[in-house]
């Protein structure tokens, strides 16, 4: 591991990783956030009953719109060509719902950021489209599960919770 934050300049000030002597690699990751709830709003959910509408198919378009905009909201983050973004959403248990983000691309730097991103705006959208009925709802567990690609290589989560 490098001892040395890539977004900070030898003088310690912030800016933009510069990629262009970087090959290009087929990169991927995946995270996940989760979403605890009251059983019958879980339910709920799933039925496909809350006045808003689909809950599930509204948070899986915004994590999706999420990770294509991540370079405008995360300051030094690269705009990139993702040619792959997936968000799966379960319910895990009877209070839980995961979501998992996937993001991919042909290019010279990660995708952890747009994977993460998607998680948790789909997870922020739950609770949008869900706190009239459930105001104790909690976002946790916004993680990163997997990379691959690029010149630090694999790495995968060592534990699951």
């Amino acid at each position: 591991m490098s001892d040395r934050l890539t977004h900070l300049n030898d003088q310690g000030h912030a800016h933009m990783v510069d990629v262009s002597d970087k090959s290009i690699t087929k990169r991927e990751a995946t995270a996940r956030s989760r979403v605890v709830m009251a059983p019958a709003t879980l339910a709920a959910v799933m039925a496909g009953g809350l006045p808003k509408g689909d809950v599930i198919a509204t948070a899986r378009l915004a994590g999706i719109m999420a990770a294509k905009k991540t370079p405008e909201l995360i300051p030094l983050c690269h705009p990139l060509m993702l040619t792959k973004v997936s968000v799966e959403i379960e319910a895990i248990n009877d209070t839980c719902i995961e979501i998992r983000c996937t993001c991919a691309l042909s290019g010279k730097t990660g995708v952890e950021m747009e994977a993460l991103t998607g998680a948790s705006v789909a997870a922020l959208t739950l609770y949008d489209m869900c706190k009239a009925i459930d105001k104790g709802i909690v976002i946790q567990e916004t993680c990163l599960l997997t990379k691959q690609g690029g010149k630090s290589g694999d790495w995968s989560r060592t534990h699951e919770n």
